[in-house]
């Protein structure tokens, strides 16, 4: 699994597709993070939203790279599909941990101090929108999507429904108990849980699908 991490990263990297999401975070980051009086919390809960799209933006852009030939050429030598799901998640979610610990060090130098409790819950909170946002791409890349106009359209409303419905029990109450300063216990752990679930079903059903469809 790490050879495939190793060859995701590699892939992204000369495939450059990871530019416009990252710079767009950087700049999120950048504008947010301006006021040293502003609390951390509510502003945590908008960059770790950015993150989730962003996290599913890599996601998808690292995977669409290989055409179908050179996606079964990765398959053989990869010899299962778990290595080249579990490779690939985690080529993403290093990326996006590398954009956690910017985020984290710029907006405790904006602030003047690292408060480690506050540091802590935004680090949480990214990483769990971050596997928020890799459930997200798995499925709409072209492992099952081949047409980029439907992964894009498939992406934006599975998007919107994390990010945006409440009653759905994802990402949404924990990012409105950050913004709001609400207490974070119970959001946090139900967002623990469904991020863990979610990934651990999007991989198990794209997997699953991937193996009917060989």
């Amino acid at each position: 699994m790490l050879a495939m991490t190793r060859y995701y990263l590699a892939l992204l990297g000369h495939s450059q597709r990871y530019l416009p999401a990252i710079l767009a975070y950087l700049a999120v980051s950048t504008v947010l993070y301006t006021d040293p009086k502003s609390p951390l919390l509510p502003q945590y809960g908008i960059s770790a939203g950015s993150l989730l799209v962003v996290s599913c933006w890599l996601t998808i852009a690292m995977l669409d790279v290989e055409d179908p030939v050179q996606r079964l050429v990765t398959f053989s030598h990869a010899r299962r599909w778990r290595s080249v799901l579990g490779g690939a998640t985690l080529a993403v979610f290093g990326c996006a941990a590398v954009l956690i610990f910017v985020t984290l060090a710029w907006s405790g130098i904006r602030s003047g101090g690292f408060p480690i409790g506050t540091l802590a819950l935004g680090a949480a909170a990214h990483a769990l929108c971050a596997l928020f946002g890799i459930a997200i791409g798995l499925p709409c890349s072209r492992l099952l999507i081949p047409r980029i106009g439907w992964s894009v359209l498939a992406a934006i409303f599975a998007l919107a429904a994390v990010l945006l419905v409440k009653w759905l029990p994802l990402a949404n109450p924990l990012l409105r108990a950050l913004t709001s300063q609400h207490p974070l216990a119970g959001p946090f752990t139900v967002a623990a849980v469904a991020a863990v679930v979610v990934l651990l079903v999007s991989a198990t059903a794209v997997g699953h699908l991937l193996r009917r469809n060989a």
